[in-house]
């Protein structure tokens, strides 16, 4: 009431993006209630809305169009059957015609009949066939904005496809993912690497030729050692293999010559950093030691499934700098590296976020805007007509089941991979610095409820029991789904541009 003590004033809320679409609902079309505040500005006359088309795409206007106008494909069957479902809570068998006549998007559907709820369920069963297909002879190129963004997103199907050993499978993080990180954890491991270096417990720089060659080599040890200690729950000696890592890393950053000289850099930028604020845009230098210790990480995530470190690429795009307001991707700076990585890959499959613009953080929506010229370019020297694109989300927007083509089932042991190696691996990230809106706590976390949700929203339409009485095991222990696009080159390109218009001056 503070707001709207003055009947007279101007209040105005900017919204953008589909993942505010939710909210704004609720502030404009729920009664004045203190779980949605912005309901109180009903109150002014000069109350104001500006939104996206996005943000308002859940509004009663938009909906209505959209059953309304234009032509009526079979994703609008499907979105308003499983909605009715949600809204009578009633499962899809047990929906009548009449629901279905009462039902003020429903009535719109061309040749309306009994048969209508089967062909929707028809429709879902399809896309959960889709997704227990066994790929093989594939050359799989995983892409994330962040790291930690593939496994959120679609580990239990990858998993599948690394089962496969006809399967070679390639990773890449487009952006140094720096930002996530810490000055506190940096700290921490910088103070460890040097009580190691005392004890001459990195026997590693007493070789002769370390700093001259030695600390590029064994990368994998590096790995194996760290999951080795996963294994038998040291956590001591798993901190000891991260220090290994740091240490390359800080001769690879300052051109460290000697032992003498890794300790003063060591000190430097401990010192660099307790005089900084969390947030304060640091050095390139430390900006870069950062993103290593990310993509270190990231290159534990995949060892566990026997992934080398040579097929986890570290693209580190420009455009990603850490500044407030980030540049878009550059044609010649940002695109080209992606085209050389598919050149070098040469993939039957992509997988990349389809994350629209304003549904969390925008190097989500750029790096889709860098990988789609990049495709488009890479297709002016290459036929790619067998060529597939995978789009998924993860913890920042989730598709709908009208929205998604493949829905593959996600059983407890997936979660638990799931689980263990976001725990393990992401040691930055256990407690991260910018958590998700709707948990205080680990992504992976969030992960598993949109999986779990997921499922209870295709079981409110097919039935329970099509799940524990299914003839195929991996179905009967699914406790969630995971929802993604499979899509050509054409259909990818055309759902880059309709996400988002401005992306026609990249392509």
């Amino acid at each position: 009431d503070t707001i709207v003590y003055n009947p007279e004033a101007v209040a105005i809320i900017i919204a953008a993006g589909e993942a505010k679409a939710g909210i704004v609902r609720d502030s404009l079309e729920t009664p004045m209630n203190n779980v949605f505040p912005a309901t109180v500005l009903q109150k002014l006359k000069n109350g104001r809305f500006y939104l996206t088309k996005g943000a308002a795409v859940k509004l009663t206007d938009s909906l209505d169009s959209y059953y309304q106008k234009g032509e009526w494909t079979f994703e609008k069957t499907e979105r308003a059957v499983i909605e009715l479902c949600k809204k009578l809570n009633k499962y899809g068998h047990r929906l009548k015609l009449s629901d279905l006549k009462a039902d003020k998007y429903c009535k719109l559907i061309p040749d309306l009949s009994e048969e209508t709820v089967s062909l929707v369920m028809k429709s879902v069963e399809d896309k959960l066939a889709k997704g227990l297909e066994q790929e093989k002879d594939q050359r799989l190129l995983h892409t994330g904005p962040h790291h930690d963004d593939i496994s959120l997103g679609i580990l239990p199907h990858i998993t599948n496809q690394l089962h496969e050993p006809s399967n070679e499978a390639h990773f890449s993080v487009l952006t140094s993912g720096f930002t996530a990180v810490t000055n506190t954890f940096v700290i921490d491991t910088l103070q460890h690497t040097k009580k190691l270096l005392d004890d001459n417990k990195i026997q590693m720089v007493n070789y002769e030729d370390f700093f001259e060659v030695g600390y590029s080599l064994k990368t994998d040890k590096d790995v194996y050692h760290f999951l080795t200690n996963v294994a038998s729950e040291n956590a001591e000696a798993r901190k000891r293999g991260l220090c290994h890592r740091v240490v390359r890393a800080l001769v690879i950053i300052y051109e460290v010559k000697n032992k003498t000289q890794l300790r003063e850099t060591i000190n430097d930028v401990i010192s660099i950093l307790r005089k900084s604020y969390d947030g304060e845009k640091n050095p390139s230098k430390i900006q870069k030691l950062k993103g290593m210790i990310r993509e270190f990480e990231e290159e534990l995530v995949w060892a566990h499934f026997g992934v080398q470190v040579k097929n986890v690429h570290h693209l580190r795009l420009g455009f990603y700098t850490g500044d407030i307001f980030t540049e878009q991707p550059d044609k010649t700076r940002d695109v080209e590296p992606i085209v050389e990585l598919f050149r070098k890959v040469n993939p039957t499959k992509i997988s990349l976020t389809l994350d629209p613009e304003g549904s969390g953080p925008d190097t989500h929506y750029k790096v889709l805007q860098a990988t789609a010229a990049a495709v488009k370019k890479w297709g002016e020297e290459k036929d790619l007509s067998d060529l597939r694109i995978i789009g998924y989300r993860n913890v920042w927007f989730k598709f709908e089941p009208h929205e998604a083509n493949v829905i593959v089932p996600v059983s407890l042991g997936d979660m638990s991979v799931m689980e263990d190696s976001f725990t393990n691996c992401y040691l930055s990230q256990v407690n991260a610095s910018f958590p998700s809106y709707s948990h205080n706590g680990k992504f992976s976390t969030v992960a598993k409820r949109t999986w779990v949700g997921q499922l209870n929203d295709i079981q409110l339409l097919l039935g329970k029991n099509y799940f524990y009485l299914h003839e195929r095991a991996k179905v009967r222990a699914s406790h969630g789904l995971i929802f993604f696009r499979d899509m050509n080159v054409e259909e990818f390109l055309a759902t880059a541009r309709e996400l988002e218009k401005s992306i026609e001056g990249m392509l």
